[in-house]
């Protein structure tokens, strides 16, 4: 039986590291859903989830575990901050797995809602039925709760009424956006980043797309109120993930 130099050791060792790491970003970490917790205030009063960029292509098992996950934090409602589907051909089955969430659902569109050419009239209907809404350039009021939902669409919000309630939470997909809002809100939503779906370490994001900006990933303390930028259920362009799980938000407000 022959021994294995140190030096041949060390030079297997180095070539087997990128292919761990390339199959941990193909077939695992897509798909490894990982939970968040995100507390604005010590007397907190409402509990939430938040999840965005669905970008359902088929892959029903994966989509149930979403679900699965969000309706085993029994949160009081939820937010989704757009793209359910980027290829109108998945909007029913997406549609489908929303009817099956046991919370009302609020949601805001995303730029591929509107380039997949699906139609809104389907959402409204489907995010009715949970007892939430399809908040497009429009608010909502939560009256038990005293919170107002607001909805961002492409056009962006026209002026409007001092808030309803006791606190304003803006849903929108594009995070730079925050940037020429003309109103404070006490917690900002946005997805679209995917977190850059590649972050190195110590290093961040390689890239993100346009309507990002610095805004990529997690908490940031603007002028306009705090925002959270979630990392997103889905992929696109590649179908990889690394040192960025797919991400499910608990918010308590």
């Amino acid at each position: 039986m022959s021994i294995i130099s140190r030096r041949k050791f060390i030079g297997l060792t180095a070539l087997a590291i990128p292919a761990v790491i390339g199959a941990d970003a193909r077939w695992i970490e897509p798909t490894s859903l990982r939970v968040t917790n995100l507390k604005l205030s010590g007397n907190a009063k409402h509990r939430f989830v938040h999840f965005t960029d669905f970008h359902h292509k088929g892959d029903t098992d994966y989509a149930a575990k979403v679900i699965r996950t969000i309706n085993e934090l029994n949160p009081e409602f939820v937010c989704f901050t757009g793209d359910l589907v980027e290829d109108r051909h998945y909007l029913e089955e997406a549609l489908g797995f929303i009817r099956e969430i046991k919370a009302p659902v609020y949601g805001n569109p995303g730029n591929h809602d509107y380039w997949s050419g699906s139609p809104f009239p389907e959402y409204e209907r489907v995010f009715s039925a949970t007892g939430g809404a399809w908040l497009v350039d429009q608010s909502i009021g939560l009256p038990q709760r005293d919170l107002e939902l607001v909805g961002m669409g492409m056009r962006g919000l026209a002026a409007y009424q001092p808030a309803p309630a006791q606190k304003r939470i803006l849903l929108m997909h594009y995070p730079v956006k925050v940037d020429s809002l003309r109103h404070r809100f006490d917690l900002i939503l946005a997805g679209h980043s995917h977190g850059g779906q590649v972050r190195l370490p110590f290093y961040g994001a390689l890239a993100v797309p346009w309507g990002v900006g610095s805004y990529d990933l997690g908490l940031f303390h603007t002028k306009n109120g705090p925002l959270y930028v979630n990392a997103g259920i889905g992929t696109y362009w590649f179908p990889y993930r690394f040192n960025c799980r797919p991400e499910i938000t608990v918010v308590t407000i």
